[in-house]
């Protein structure tokens, strides 16, 4: 997607109730209108993509990103762009291949730990259980509409066919200061209402080259609920917020 030359945009989705068609109708296109060469894939386990049985640590989905920018060799600078657990992905990718990229963009999103394993693998365990229930799906649609039981009736393969949640639970996280090490620039955007925009400030702290930007009026859906502000951020980011002392728009 785009013109080809310049530089490359990958775009890496979120887990379960996601895939690769989620960005078709929220940034892609700004991006490739702004000149970018565009990339996106369905991770393992989503959308067209193979669905093993098990293999869904981190960093399996990490190696599965590496392998495929190996076998695409882009031209120009590279800059990750991944929303809530893809932006864990890409921000795992950066740590352990900081010279291979231009910059990193994470929409509601969290360095991996710990405690981000613990959380995450015990949501998705949640959600498998909750689906089993012949109710779920009719309470999406009815409180969230029909695209949401869509996706959740989409995700119910992977929570209930694969190892997903108890891969992810033992995922391989870094220690804490690896990440004052990270050398590539970081832009976080959060949902002004979202439990996760509270971490901003630690996040700042952390990571030695990182700016964030809170979005009023929306929460965890932020980039779906909001596409045009978000869109409008992460052009101008890649346009030149990632260079030291640019400004990133608020």
């Amino acid at each position: 997607m785009g013109r080809p030359g310049g530089d490359t945009v990958v775009l890496v989705h979120g887990i379960a109730m996601d895939n690769l068609a989620s960005y078709y109708f929220t940034v892609a296109p700004a991006c490739a209108a702004a000149g970018h060469q565009v990339v996106m894939y369905d991770q393992r386990g989503h959308g067209r993509s193979e669905r093993p049985a098990s293999g869904y640590r981190l960093e399996d989905f990490t190696g599965d990103l590496a392998a495929l920018l190996d076998g695409l060799r882009p031209s120009g600078d590279v800059h990750l762009v991944g929303t809530s657990f893809g932006g864990t992905v890409a921000l795992d990718y950066a740590l352990h291949h900081p010279g291979r990229l231009a910059s990193v963009l994470v929409v509601e999103s969290e360095p991996p730990t710990p405690a981000w394993a613990e959380k995450l693998g015990g949501i998705l365990a949640d959600a498998a259980r909750r689906l089993r229930d012949e109710r779920a799906l009719p309470w999406l649609a009815e409180h969230y509409g029909g695209h949401e039981a869509r996706l959740g009736r989409r995700s119910c393969p992977l929570l209930h066919g694969t190892t997903a949640a108890e891969d992810i639970a033992a995922s391989r996280v870094p220690a804490e200061d690896r990440w004052r090490t990270l050398d590539v620039p970081v832009l976080a955007v959060y949902g002004g209402t979202s439990d996760l925009a509270e971490t901003a400030p630690h996040l700042e702290s952390l990571l030695p080259d990182c700016r964030t930007v809170r979005v009023d009026g929306y929460g965890h859906s932020v980039l779906v609920e909001a596409p045009r502000t978000v869109a409008g951020i992460l052009v101008d980011w890649l346009g030149s917020g990632h260079r030291a002392g640019a400004a990133v728009r608020t």
